[in-house]
């Protein structure tokens, strides 16, 4: 069993934490899911500014995890697309959560529009 592979319990909180745990995977996923990013170059553009070398290494990890599928764009076989497998939508839940947790309590957060349009509908479906 590698480093990566090490699980510090059996708790299934802990199991999460261990592929979702860093500073940056749950925001790649974000895109994906709210902002419709798919390619490497429009994460770059996320107001918390990744670094591309650390945006490298957590794709390949969300990847590694089965939470993003990596595939070539049909339109431009030189592209790379990005987008979510079902455990990765399955984390839907969880980042709806996270966001209306910080809307509501953390007063520096600020819930974009199109954030809040997403959470309505998916809350009226």
């Amino acid at each position: 069993m590698t480093r990566d592979q090490f699980k510090r319990s059996s708790c299934p909180v802990s199991c999460a934490l261990d592929v979702l745990g860093d500073k940056w995977s749950l925001l790649v996923i974000r895109d994906i899911m709210f902002m419709r990013k798919q390619y490497f170059r429009d994460f770059l553009t996320s107001p918390e500014k990744i670094a591309s070398n650390i945006l490298s290494d957590r794709l390949k990890k969300l990847e590694g995890s089965n939470i993003v599928l990596r595939r070539r764009d049909p339109g431009n076989a030189r592209r790379v697309i990005y987008t979510l497998t079902e455990k990765g939508l399955d984390l839907s839940p969880a980042i709806h959560e996270l966001l209306r947790w910080g809307a509501k309590h953390e007063p520096a957060s600020e819930v974009q529009e199109l954030l809040a349009q997403r959470l309505n509908k998916i809350s009226q479906d």
